[in-house]
């Protein structure tokens, strides 16, 4: 029995959305509050707006795609669902970044993992970023609000044979693990999670926050991508947009106005700086773009007699935070260790090799498991992390050194997914280094990882989570943003989204984003109505 398309039955009812592809001709819209981005803290500030009673226009750049098109197939998924058609990297080349584009954004295409921000990191903003109003006891109630809407909990079936490693290889070495929440409802256990949920288990904005905006009467226009704001004085007096061809891939030649009271900025790490940098926003601090973190994040393999089929079941289920703060907030760069699902093409970029290598690597996909460690940047003097600036076209990219703290650390972490991976059973064990091989015993693995020259290209690096370059904080010098989301310079522009982080968070940010900005959004909801 075919799984209802809830999206396409609601476009069926009469919800209002425009195709920006598809216009006859130029188009101006208005609202109440015009939302750009419709992720995490897209979709969660529209919802609560719309349910307050103001009109959202809610706009994305990339397409419209609902359960009925999720087909679990890399090529459609990555080419349709991702920024840039999966090929979003670092301004020089060396690091992958995953994100979404699409309706939906990045909750469309994560894995599920759903952390609340650690309480040291709210603490470290606290006293080191002059961030107020977002200790662990006031997000409390954000979060579990965002819980509840959400279906976040610990995921009570057995985790699959590629997480049940970190499991194993913990408890043989006395290490803590712990079980992932994540955010669905019935899910099937299909392990696809990155291509879009073709059951609609996933709760991501497709399914909630976007279809509870249009039954109130918001608006969604998708396949545009906002050029520019137009900026009178200290205000955001409309916004420039152009529609995009079918594939997202180049304007055609449409422009959208959008003219609002309000205007939120929820594009994420990456565009949310690229936008205020094309539109000239005024920075009088020189912080717009600048401390934008990733989680860097290094990969090892390993070898496993028994079948270990990492592409199928939950993705993600199973953490191990052991690392992560032993050395207090401020101490060498710490790390979370979890494991990616490997679908074939994701599995054969990761592994690389050439040739027979390439081969006989993806030959023995059954039989791999792999492990990746977050890096937790931000925290340190020596880890400033990187900077927003545009290409010549105006296209953000994303320039991030990679520190000598940073490397320290990446080899740290091969150290440890090494000796858990052994510890739960691997036969051998491969850190992805473009100059290493499998080793079989983790003496020997260690020999190799201390040898290895930690250095671009030679280091498979990516990362799927992108923080910071609209930093928030109380003092205008130093923050793009105040601690409730609003331009310290333009008074009718909020931020709300992962740009707003001073740094890093140590955790998947998902929650991170949908817990601070319900708050943000209910701040704006009762400002808006007293202005």
């Amino acid at each position: 029995m075919p799984v209802p398309d809830l999206f396409r039955e609601g476009l069926a009812r009469g919800w209002k959305t425009y195709n920006g592809a598809r216009l006859d001709q130029d188009l101006t819209l208005e609202a109440d509050v015009a939302i750009i981005g419709s992720g995490a803290g897209g979709g969660t500030t529209a919802e609560i707006l719309s349910a307050a009673g103001y009109k959202v226009l809610l706009i994305e750049e990339g397409p419209l795609k609902t359960s009925s098109d999720f087909k679990m197939l890399e090529d459609e998924a990555y080419t349709s669902l991702y920024q840039e058609g999966i090929g979003r990297m670092s301004k020089d080349g060396a690091i992958t970044i995953l994100q979404g584009r699409a309706v939906g954004g990045g909750t469309l295409i994560n894995w599920t993992s759903s952390f609340r921000t650690p309480e040291q990191t709210l603490e470290h903003w606290a006293r080191e970023h002059n961030v107020i109003g977002h200790s662990s006891a006031e997000m409390a109630p954000w979060f579990e609000q965002m819980e509840q809407r959400l279906g976040v909990a610990p995921w009570i079936i057995p985790p699959n044979a590629n997480n049940d490693v970190i499991r194993k290889g913990c408890e043989a070495l006395g290490y803590s693990w712990k079980v992932i929440p994540r955010n669905v409802r019935g899910c099937w256990n299909l392990g696809y999670c990155g291509m879009g949920c073709p059951t609609n288990a996933k709760q991501s904005m497709l399914v909630t926050s976007i279809p509870a905006t249009l039954e109130k009467g918001g608006e969604l226009l998708y396949l545009a991508r906002a050029e520019r704001l137009q900026i009178e004085g200290d205000q955001v007096t409309g916004l420039l947009c152009t529609g995009m061809d079918e594939r997202c891939v180049a304007p055609n030649g449409r422009t959208i106005k959008v003219k609002a009271r309000h205007y939120v900025l929820a594009g994420g790490g990456i565009n949310s700086p690229g936008l205020l940098l094309r539109s000239r926003a005024p920075d009088p601090g020189g912080r717009l773009g600048k401390r934008t973190f990733l989680h860097l994040v290094s990969f090892s393999a390993g070898q496993f007699s028994e079948v270990i089929n990492p592409f199928y079941g939950a993705p993600q289920s199973i953490y191990c935070d052991h690392f992560q703060w032993k050395a207090g907030v401020t101490g060498p760069m710490s790390y979370k260790l979890e494991v990616p699902p490997l679908q074939p093409a994701l599995a054969s970029t990761l592994l690389g090799g050439f040739g027979t290598q390439s081969a006989l690597r993806m030959e023995q996909l059954p039989h791999t498991h792999m492990m990746l460690a977050l890096m937790r940047d931000g925290f340190h003097p020596d880890s400033p992390g990187g900077s927003v600036e545009l290409h010549g076209d105006g296209t953000p990219a994303l320039d991030y050194p990679v520190s000598t703290y940073a490397w320290e650390g990446l080899r740290r972490a091969y150290h440890s997914m090494a000796e858990i991976q052994f510890a739960a059973g691997a036969k051998s064990v491969l850190p992805l280094h473009a100059d290493a091989d499998y080793a079989n015993t983790l003496a020997k693995a260690r020999e190799q990882i201390d040898g290895l020259s930690l250095e671009l290209y030679r280091t498979r690096l990516g990362s799927a989570h992108v923080m910071g370059g609209c930093a928030m904080g109380e003092d205008p010098k130093s923050a793009v943003a105040d601690s409730l989301g609003r331009h310290h310079q333009l008074r009718n522009l909020s931020i709300h989204d992962g740009s707003l982080f001073p740094t890093s968070i140590g955790a998947n940010p998902q929650l991170s984003i949908y817990g601070l900005t319900a708050q943000l959004a209910s701040a704006l909801a009762r400002r808006l109505k007293n202005p």
